[in-house]
């Protein structure tokens, strides 16, 4: 990962994006910076773009052209899992397989230990920030569409992001 060369401070940084499939360019020239601590929303008609420029910025689509910097760093080449970056989906995208506790503990995966903490008190502790304290062994399928939305949070929030993306529906 390679610094933004002019010094902007931004915690998120996009230039002149560009993503095509085909003959179908989906994102053109997108610029944006966000601040770092700033709450920042995209909005849009359905197909605009949002999500796409939103999975850029996670590492889950390659840009055609342009540039995404996270924290200062170029994110060019850089795996999503490397990025720092937390994603709560649309769809949630629990695993069915999982209990609720698996699946926030998955949000793990490639972080660092918890500080002072073991797995499970981090999940935990997670699980009780999105209030769902007795939730842990719980089947994602029996739950409401809110109880997974606040799941899928805590799973992004599991490894203490320095981003935080929300793919909301209107």
């Amino acid at each position: 990962m390679s610094s933004v060369a002019d010094g902007d401070e931004a915690a998120v940084r996009v230039e002149d994006l560009r993503v095509e499939y085909g003959a179908t360019t989906a994102l053109d020239g997108v610029d944006l910076r966000v601040a770092d601590g700033e709450f920042f929303t995209l909005v849009g008609p359905s197909g605009c773009g949002k999500t796409t420029t939103l999975r850029c910025l996670a590492g889950f689509e390659e840009p055609t052209a342009g540039s995404v910097a996270v924290g200062g760093e170029s994110m060019a080449g850089v795996p999503p899992e490397a990025r720092g970056v937390g994603v709560v989906f649309q769809s949630y995208a629990l695993f069915p397989h999982m209990t609720v506790g698996e699946n926030v503990a998955y949000g793990l995966r490639f972080a660092d230990p918890p500080a002072g903490a073991t797995t499970e008190e981090r999940v935990a502790e997670l699980l009780e920030l999105v209030d769902l304290p007795g939730f842990i062994d719980r089947d994602p399928e029996t739950l409401s569409g809110g109880q997974r939305q606040r799941v899928a949070l805590a799973r992004a929030l599991a490894p203490r992001p320095r981003l935080l993306l929300l793919d909301e529906r209107a």
